[in-house]
């Protein structure tokens, strides 16, 4: 960009040698002032170049863009949802709540009678990843509910998503323009399944039960077998029933089965040199941390797991001076991926 100084230099340089054009003269204050306003204009015509260019946009901006071009709108962050148990007698009334030890707090969606001990459906009441939290770990009542001692989750919560991020909002609109979507072809069922909350990435088998049948593949957000809920949300979009009658976004006569790609376990274990002031527990969480991040950008994208990857994922582990003897499902070669089954991390065994 040029600079206000070269602007006045290039506006004094237009005026004849025979005026006075020192600093303080009339010519001269006139031209700075001139110079300064072509500079903030100049400014804002580079803000709305930039913005031409659909990569160069964030957040609201690029939704919208999104949206006026082609429909498509980012998916909104989505509740995680589980169940609890609760001990005693009396009612607990939809939006009673319950809290984990760390504050993520969890309503009743459902009003229900118990008698000693029964369960009741949850949902976070935050948006977002928060509310996926372990077994065990819903045991607070951040008000006092009658006739209740005790309340835990036997399970833990799930199905909880970050809004969609500009990155994965992006993708989606490239995919829809590079490969268009017209008569229920391959890519309007990929197109269909990825519009539903939750799902990070489909694969598409067509004929995969003689003709007129269509499979689809799904991941959830997290790049994860996706859950029941999740699959039946896509099933309803697309084909409810499976039957075949265009009650949904899929024509007559495609019988669509939509299904969850099989986890296939990541077992890992090494032996590390920590770096000062780490604990093996630290190192650990660290270890599964990068490693699910890896196993996230591969997943139906790759065919393997690489050894050699896996191994970079742990060196670039926080609180990694060095590590030996890595075990990759028991061995030192890539790890297969087949096409109906994503990579999930498994036990994960960190020696000093």
């Amino acid at each position: 960009m040029v600079s206000k100084e070269q602007i006045l230099t290039a506006l004094l340089a237009s005026i004849p040698a025979t005026y006075d054009k020192s600093v303080g003269s009339p010519i001269y204050d006139t031209l700075a002032s001139t110079a300064e306003q072509i500079f903030k204009m100049d400014n804002t015509i580079d803000g709305v170049k930039e913005k031409l260019s659909i990569d160069k946009l964030t957040g609201d901006e690029l939704a919208q863009r999104i949206k006026e071009r082609t429909g498509i709108v980012r998916k909104a962050a989505t509740h995680s949802v589980g169940s609890v148990m609760v001990t005693g007698s009396g009612t607990i009334f939809t939006g009673d709540l319950f809290e984990t030890v760390g504050g993520t707090q969890f309503q009743a969606i459902e009003t229900k009678a118990i008698v000693n001990s029964g369960t009741v459906n949850v949902k976070a009441v935050i948006a977002g990843t928060s509310g996926d939290v372990p077994a065990n770990s819903i045991t607070l009542f951040p008000v006092t509910l009658s006739g209740f001692t005790a309340v835990t989750n036997p399970s833990p919560t799930s199905d909880g998503f970050d809004a969609e991020s500009d990155e994965d909002l992006l993708k989606r609109y490239y995919q829809r323009i590079r490969t268009p979507a017209t008569s229920g072809n391959k890519a309007h069922y990929k197109n269909w399944a990825m519009e539903v909350q939750g799902v990070g990435d489909v694969r598409i088998v067509p004929l995969w039960n003689g003709i007129n049948t269509v499979k689809v593949i799904i991941i959830d957000s997290d790049k994860k077998p996706a859950s029941q809920a999740i699959l039946d949300d896509v099933q309803n979009y697309i084909d409810p029933g499976s039957t075949g009658k265009g009650e949904g976004q899929a024509p007559i006569g495609a019988r669509t089965t939509v299904v969850s790609a099989a986890g296939i376990s990541v077992n890992v274990s090494m032996k590390v040199t920590l770096a000062v002031g780490f604990s093996v527990e630290q190192v650990r969480n660290n270890i599964i941390a990068s490693l699910t991040e890896y196993l996230k950008d591969i997943a139906f994208v790759e065919s393997i797991v690489s050894y050699a990857k896996v191994g970079a994922a742990v060196l670039n582990s926080e609180g990694v001076a060095d590590y030996s003897s890595l075990l990759v499902n028991n061995g030192t070669a890539n790890v297969p991926i087949e096409d109906e089954k994503v990579a999930v991390v498994g036990a994960v065994t960190v020696n000093v």
